[in-house]
């Protein structure tokens, strides 16, 4: 029996617990304390839990890393003692190091470097509710070794839960990353009531200049118009199920960035993907006049009121494709 190990009691973790489970792998969810690990086990799921890393790891096939990003680093130190090579390391994280601006799979390569061959990452339009309802949906394995990815596939993939594969690692996971920029300004366009006219506007030319940043940073461009990009930014700009659309929308109904996180049980990954891409693009000198304002909101206390000023005063030629 195929034994999977999870890591991250959170809400993308326990639905890849309850996918993988139900699809027939033995599968352990590591949680950060005994507490929750022991409610976890008192409910009705078809996966078991566990607070010692060393019981979740011990025999498993697939290490998955379904965590926030800023807390990936210290996650994986606490396996480094206990990955092998016949493992195969997935990221289910999306986002980027704040301090750093590196992407998941780099983290996790930092810290387990003779394993770095062995590191996959999962990204797409995936709202961990609807899987966990058993609805369908669609994503993305990449690997620089596409047989790597292919391996994962066919271990993770079931009927409601479709996977593709790729060896555009730095598209993929900056394809999840970025959408949540553009999320948060689809949040703040429909929070000042600007209309879906301004919205797809605003969608259209912040995904444009963005994708310059990834194809600048190595990524290939079509993989941020397949699922790990364009899929994803639809989904994360649409539902009310996204958490950055919902930060977006509260900041512009006035309330403070500090108020609405404290509000939130789960994290809004674009304020920290926001920042790493800031300094990003400064220092490699790509042009970002959306994600600049995006930036300025969250973090330098720009207004609404000015907001709207900043948006209206940008013109459609800075947002001409750069892709001939």
């Amino acid at each position: 029996m195929l034994k999977v190990a999870i890591i991250g009691n959170t809400s993308w973790g326990n639905s890849l617990a309850t996918l993988l489970s139900d699809k027939g792998a033995q599968v352990k969810l590591w949680t950060r304390s005994e507490v929750e690990a022991e409610e976890l086990n008192e409910g009705t799921h078809s996966y078991s839990s566990t607070h010692n890393i060393e019981e979740a790891l011990n025999g498993a096939a697939v290490v998955i890393w379904a965590v926030p990003s800023q807390t990936l680093r210290q996650n994986v130190i606490l396996t480094t003692h206990y990955v092998t090579e016949s493992m195969l390391l997935v990221s289910a994280a999306k986002g980027l190091e704040a301090d750093t601006g590196k992407r998941m799979s780099q983290v996790i390569a930092e810290e387990i470097s003779p394993l770095r061959g062995q590191i996959c990452v999962l990204s797409g339009p995936n709202l961990a509710k609807e899987i966990s309802q058993g609805l369908p949906a669609a994503s993305v394995i990449a690997s620089q070794d596409v047989m790597v990815a292919e391996r994962a596939r066919k271990l993770v993939e079931c009927a409601n839960f479709v996977i593709s594969t790729s060896d555009d690692v730095i598209g993929v996971e900056l394809g999840g990353a970025l959408k949540n920029i553009v999320a948060l300004g689809a949040g703040m366009v429909d929070g000042l009531g600007l209309g879906d006219n301004a919205k797809a506007a605003f969608i259209t030319w912040g995904w444009t200049e963005l994708v310059s940043l990834g194809v600048a940073l190595g990524a290939k461009v079509n993989t941020f118009y397949g699922l790990a990009g364009l899929g994803d930014l639809i989904t994360t700009c649409a539902s009310n199920l996204s958490r950055n659309h919902y930060v977006g929308y509260e900041l512009a109904q006035g309330r403070s960035l500090s108020e609405i996180r404290a509000s939130m049980s789960q994290v809004a990954e674009g304020v920290y993907t926001t920042r790493a891409i800031h300094r990003l693009a400064r220092e490699i000198r790509v042009k970002l006049p959306l994600t600049n304002i995006i930036y300025d909101i969250l973090l330098q206390n720009l207004s609404t009121e000015e907001a709207q000023n900043a948006f209206r005063g940008l013109r459609e030629n800075h947002y001409q494709p750069i892709l001939r």
